[in-house]
């Protein structure tokens, strides 16, 4: 299986202004997962897609490809990152470059390893599913058997529909959420079916130790505490 690794990144930012070349303990926030994606052992490639002269520039001299500039309109606010995705498959396939699935790498996401590249790779492999992605635990506290939701009559009633609630928290299912770090999935689901998921998503546990997904200045802060811990 051929697998594609791909960074998008666009220039710009509300959270936190220009922040994928903002510089995160003296490297610019980008280049954590260049150097993670450059390191893995299971990706064929890996392609950076952006609209940034700067930020393209950038990734050039760190090490990845970048065979294309991304068209303007797949670079505002607005535009899905499956969008994004299937622009690069049509792009490299228009010059001859096939791919059986995509990797996909948020450069919010800095601090996961070539290694657990490799392991959802290899697991994605194994599991032989439309699609895999990272998660974390829930919380049980935000556990979906716990979450309420507003009914018609203004009252309120379990999100999962059930009549009771469970009452203990150690029989409560297991349940997890996206972490952004990681989804991986094949090229006929993305251009056949327009999504990153398909109908059987296999999943790979992240280190909630490791997690952070810049979106705020309080984000940011977190991922310099973090960064300073793994650089000791």
């Amino acid at each position: 299986m051929k697998i594609l690794g791909l960074i998008p990144a666009r220039g710009g930012s509300k959270g936190v202004p220009d922040k994928n070349q903002k510089e995160l303990l003296g490297k610019p926030l980008l280049q954590y997962t260049i150097e993670a994606a450059l390191g893995s052992k299971m990706l064929d490639s890996v392609v950076f897609s952006s609209e940034d002269a700067t930020l393209i520039d950038l990734a050039k001299k760190m090490g990845a490809e970048v065979p294309f500039v991304r068209p303007g309109h797949l670079a505002t606010d607005t535009a899905s990152s499956i969008a994004v995705v299937e622009h690069t498959l049509k792009t490299l396939a228009d010059s001859g470059r096939n791919y059986d699935a995509v990797c996909l790498l948020q450069v919010t996401n800095p601090f996961r390893t070539s290694q657990f590249i490799d392991q959802a790779i290899l697991k994605f492999k194994e599991a032989e599913t439309d699609s895999l992605v990272s998660v974390l635990k829930v919380p049980h506290e935000f556990n979906p058997h716990w979450v309420y939701e507003v009914s018609e009559k203004n009252t309120l009633k379990l999100a999962t529909g059930e009549d009771e609630i469970i009452k203990r928290r150690q029989d409560l299912p297991a349940a997890y959420y996206r972490d952004g770090s990681i989804y991986i999935t094949k090229s006929e689901v993305i251009t056949s079916q327009q999504s990153l998921y398909g109908k059987e998503i296999a999943f790979i546990k992240s280190d909630p130790k490791r997690h952070v997904n810049i979106d705020t200045m309080q984000d940011w802060e977190k991922a310099v505490v973090l960064a300073e811990k793994f650089n000791k």
